[in-house]
């Protein structure tokens, strides 16, 4: 009897077509070990270098033109000792990842393990593709990476050569990664001992195994040619050249005013060239000079040359780049461009743009100063007072071309004043589940800020549909007047890929902004990019309320490479910006930079006094104890280039194994303070408190009651009439 989970198998396996001629003849001096997988059943994977090393089938598999790997508990077993004497190898594979494949793991590993932990190997894994050599385990690791995820789903050609302290990672014959400081040989490893070499498994007994097949794997004594690697991969690398070269995309180019976007790299590893027929109009970097006012638009040929190791692939693209604007026109163009949200419900300042894209100087007038200043300043009526109709008039000026405009804003009254009787606790819970990475909200039990209820029977009260359709670390702020609410949060989605090292090097450069005058009716969703082209993504954003600058500081934590493929210069930084209404952002600068890792900030001031928590990125150890838990600092100013005393270091540690994601807020019935600490793999959020925050010194609380695994957010006073509409509403 044929049971479902085989016939699944045997579905799965036909949906798998083997590259064309996979079988390529080895190099006259041959490999160490060569398996073609070939067999269409039993447990022995064939050696058909002549040297004898037969590899062993573990858990089942399946043949069918190539060996099949479940992700469950299949793998290839490898002799003992592959490595031993080596000074050099290559290591070349042809692999298919299933879309569904768990992460981390390895598609192969060869080296020692130890308890959890490996302890020295050479291994290579699909996410963030890389190899990896190492005389201990992960903090001894050397390795060659592209910070690129192998494409799933699809057949590839990987190969690896070390050779003369020099690291080549090759993708279907092109290189795409080299480490050209490596300290250690393959012989290293175990001093030649190596007992755990396998196909399909991980060293580290957390990983996956792998899921997916083998058609080729080899080893060699010695460093080959990327020429010869290159005509082992030809079979692949001529389709892989193809898709490349058809994925190439610039966009509207019939209507060119600004630099283009030219890729370098192709998914599958391909180096991507440029030729301009133009080069003074367009640049083979992509580089926009527009023709002059009196000229005629240009037409562009640009030719794009895909190169996979033997292979190369053209594809040719016409651009259009438009003669500079003359007066008339630029004007026009900028005066259509001006936005400003919320007009018939202005709440706080505003922002008036005083220049345009085209170069326009716009310039703006208020009929109501005390009102709407022309530099957006806002002045509400008090509380029970006339809601104001005021006209802003903008001038719009270039050359001798001006244009006016008129916009009608509606001010409002400000709120009456409140107590506050209750907190609003916002958070997500984590990549485990796949509803985890949203907007959850508890309330506090009365005005009790350590005991929390869970609204919406603990689902999430706001979801993300935009952007990678997760969002984490949310963060409450309201406005200064008090009426009016901004929830902001890193774009991010972890659970289903895993693949923490993408989201670092190539995640999403924007945040999530939601907005609400009652925190229970939200604004549609949006994404605002924030971080530099040279950021590898933007976490957990956070904002304060700036009154000298008028504006919201806005800060988040970005790594910055110094590389195009995001290989070197990786460190967070923590980020800065300013906004009045989270749709327009000043440009993004450094606003901490450590020299190492410092992540998820967190602020609160008092008697004019600001407080800042950030979380020490570094690995806990004898020489960084202080890593893994929280720095305080203070300062009397939010300007960017404030100077930051320190106050305290360590924070946290004793009382919690490791922390981050610190959220900080006053108690709304006395002068005490509390800091949640997120204790990370342990038990989620750790309240502190102090009575002192200038002492730097907080005590752990113990007794409390959160939600059920909450994760980075946020805990907001709130007034007796929100705490019941979120009563009420969820």
């Amino acid at each position: 009897m044929t049971s479902q989970r085989f016939i699944g198998a045997l579905v799965a396996i036909a949906a798998v077509a083997l590259p064309a001629s996979a079988a390529v003849a080895a190099p006259a001096d041959g490999p160490l070990l060569w398996y073609q997988f070939d067999e269409t059943t039993g447990s022995v994977v064939a050696d058909a270098s002549g040297n004898g090393r037969d590899g062993t089938l573990v858990g089942g598999g399946t043949w069918n033109e190539g060996l099949h790997l479940d992700g469950v508990d299949d793998y290839v077993e490898l002799p003992d000792d592959l490595l031993a004497g080596l000074d050099a190898v290559t290591v070349t594979a042809e692999v298919y990842i299933e879309p569904d494949q768990a992460s981390p793991y390895f598609i192969y590993g060869l080296g020692n393990s130890s308890g959890s932990w490996g302890n020295g190997y050479l291994f290579t894994t699909g996410n963030g593709y890389r190899t990896s050599i190492s005389t201990c385990h992960w903090t001894c690791e050397q390795n060659a990476s592209t910070g690129q995820n192998l494409a799933r789903g699809t057949w590839n050609h990987l190969a690896y050569t070390l050779e003369g302290g020099t690291a080549v990672l090759y993708l279907n014959g092109q290189e795409v990664a080299r480490n050209e400081a490596v300290t250690i040989t393959p012989g290293d490893i175990g001093a030649g001992a190596t007992t755990a070499n396998y196909l399909g498994r991980s060293l580290y007994s957390g990983d996956r195994f792998f899921k997916g097949a083998f058609s080729d794997f080899r080893i060699y004594d010695g460093a080959v040619s990327g020429a010869e690697i290159g005509e082992q991969a030809a079979h692949i690398s001529a389709e892989k050249a193809a898709e490349d070269a058809a994925a190439i995309d610039l966009g509207d180019t019939t209507a060119v005013t600004g630099d283009l976007d030219l890729p370098t790299r192709g998914a599958n590893g391909s180096q991507i060239t440029w030729a301009s027929s133009d080069p003074g109009v367009i640049g083979t970097d992509g580089t926009v000079t527009r023709p002059a006012m009196d000229a005629d638009d240009a037409t562009v040929t640009l030719t794009a040359t895909v190169i996979l190791g033997s292979v190369q692939e053209q594809r040719d693209f016409t651009a259009t780049v438009l003669a500079e604007y003359d007066d008339q026109e630029a004007v026009a163009l900028d005066a259509a461009a001006i936005a400003i949200p919320n007009l018939d419900d202005v709440r706080s300042a505003i922002d008036l743009p005083t220049e345009g894209d085209n170069g326009s100087a716009i310039e703006w007038k208020s009929d109501n100063r005390a009102v709407i200043s022309n530099d957006g300043l806002v002045h509400r009526a008090e509380p029970g007072g006339e809601t104001y109709t005021v006209k802003l008039k903008a001038i719009v000026e270039r050359g001798d071309v001006k244009q006016k405009l008129t916009f009608t804003a509606t001010v409002p009254p400000l709120p009456a004043e409140a107590d506050y009787t209750g907190y609003f606790f916002t958070y997500f819970t984590g990549e485990g589940t796949p509803t985890g990475e949203q907007v959850y909200g508890a309330l506090s039990d009365g005005n009790d800020p350590l005991s929390f209820t869970e609204l919406n029977d603990a689902q999430p009260i706001l979801t993300s549909d935009q952007g990678e359709q997760g969002v984490r670390d949310p963060f409450l702020i309201r406005s200064p007047e008090g009426d009016r609410f901004f929830l902001i949060a890193t774009d991010l989605k972890i659970n289903g890929n895993g693949d923490w090292n993408r989201a670092q090097r190539h995640g999403s450069l924007s945040i999530m902004v939601w907005e609400s005058d009652d925190l229970v009716n939200w604004s549609e969703g949006r994404l605002v990019e924030v971080s530099p082209e040279n950021a590898g993504a933007t976490w957990a954003p956070e904002a304060y309320w700036d009154a000298e600058q008028n504006a919201y500081v806005v800060y988040w934590a970005s790594p910055l490479f110094t590389t195009e493929d995001h290989s070197e210069g990786f460190y967070h930084r923590m980020m800065y910006a300013t906004t009045r209404d989270f749709v327009n952002f000043s440009e993004a600068q450094v606003w901490v930079d450590q020299g190492y890792s410092t992540i998820d900030s967190t602020m609160i001031e008092s008697d004019g006094v600001y407080y800042r928590f950030t979380k020490d990125e570094r690995s806990n150890s004898a020489s960084t104890p202080c890593g893994k838990f929280i720095l305080a600092e203070t300062a009397t100013s939010l300007a960017a280039d404030a100077e930051w005393q320190f106050l305290a270091d360590c924070v946290g540690s004793g009382a919690i194994s490791a922390g981050e994601g610190p959220l900080v807020f006053k108690s709304n019935t006395e002068d005490k303070w509390y800091l949640f600490i997120d204790e990370f793999g342990g038990r989620g959020y750790v309240p502190f408190e102090t009575t002192d925050l200038a002492s730097g010194e907080w005590t752990p609380v113990a007794d409390y009651d959160l939600p059920s695994s909450p994760r980075h957010g946020t805990v907001l006073p709130i007034t007796a009439a929100e705490y019941e509409r979120l009563q009420t509403a969820w």
